[in-house]
């Protein structure tokens, strides 16, 4: 059976490396096996454990930790971002999406309204100024964006937007930030954002 976790040492830290298609219980399973071979390492030693490899969700984050520290009473950090939006993104990563978990939303946005979910959303309805819809891939709507998106909340740059049309003055994909002009957006008329090969976002 292929190991999905590598445990490495370096200066300051020990890293434990997820390969990037484990699943949630390889993951946990693995972990179990290890633990015991750590905490006995740990003894006389504090330094912290840095997770990293696969971009994890919240929960297997949540599990991970809880995990580690029920055996080791040790700072574990992760190079996964616990929450989504440009303020924590660690690292930037690039995959083609294949297949995405989806939430579908029926009906429109509102102002003030904020909408999450570590997957894909779409949206059957209208995003409206001063709503915010934030996805860890792409962001589908059938209607008008005019608020803020933020497709690939995590750092994927692969990640999409598109919308009948987009009059947001602000979208978001990655790290990357796109503002328009209100004239811009009454002159010219666009359905679909991505990051292009210069490593910024187009409009289509």
């Amino acid at each position: 059976m292929s190991r999905c976790i590598n445990i490495y040492f370096k200066k300051d830290s020990i890293v434990m490396k997820i390969r990037e298609d484990a699943t949630t219980n390889e993951i946990l399973n693995e972990l179990e096996e290890k633990l015991p071979d750590l905490k006995e390492f740990y003894k006389d030693e504090k330094t912290p454990i840095l997770v990293t490899g696969k971009i994890l969700k919240r929960f297997e984050i949540d599990s991970i930790q809880k995990m580690i520290q029920n055996i080791i009473k040790v700072k574990v950090d992760f190079d996964s971002p616990r929450t989504l939006g440009l303020h924590d993104i660690k690292r930037t990563f690039k995959k083609d999406i294949q297949i995405s978990e989806t939430k579908f939303y029926k009906g429109s946005i509102r102002s003030g309204q904020r909408l999450e979910f570590e997957g894909s959303i779409v949206i059957i309805g209208d995003v409206n100024d001063g709503a915010e819809v934030i996805a860890e891939d792409n962001i589908a709507i059938l209607g008008s964006l005019r608020g803020m998106a933020h497709a690939g909340a995590k750092g994927n740059e692969k990640a999409i937007i598109a919308a009948s049309i987009i009059e947001a003055p602000q979208i978001r994909i990655a790290s990357k930030i796109l503002e328009r002009e209100r004239k811009d957006i009454e002159r010219e008329s666009y359905s679909y954002a991505y990051i292009n090969d210069d490593e910024v976002i187009e409009m289509e």
